[in-house]
């Protein structure tokens, strides 16, 4: 596994996180996506560094997971995005957790 990758990962994660939890505060109309995506992305962080109890099996459905909760979270935020800044960033930050979550899981395939 390239630990670039998967650090990547983790700091995306960890920045999706953070956005989410600050636009939840601010956009009400899009609080419980982006709380939901925030402890998806922080289970995910967690669960990527102590990956010697996961199998590839359940990376990969950790991966799916916080990838279709970033997409929901993106969409939702981007809805409010023309009006509210903290939206847009929270809609970037998703983008780039997906994006680097799909990395990982393109590096496992390749290696499977």
């Amino acid at each position: 596994m390239d630990m670039a990758v998967i650090q990547a990962c983790m700091d995306a994660c960890s920045a999706c996180e953070q956005a989410c939890t600050i636009c939840s505060t601010q956009m009400m109309d899009c609080s419980p996506a982006c709380m939901n995506c925030a402890d998806m992305c922080n289970t995910m962080m967690r669960s990527m560094l102590r990956m010697q109890g996961m199998t590839p099996a359940t990376m990969m459905a950790m991966l799916d997971a916080c990838i279709a909760m970033c997409q929901m979270c993106m969409d939702e935020c981007m809805e409010h995005s023309a009006h509210s800044e903290v939206c847009r960033m929270c809609a970037q930050a998703c983008k780039d957790c997906m994006d680097a979550c799909m990395a990982v899981k393109d590096m496992m395939m390749a290696a499977a």
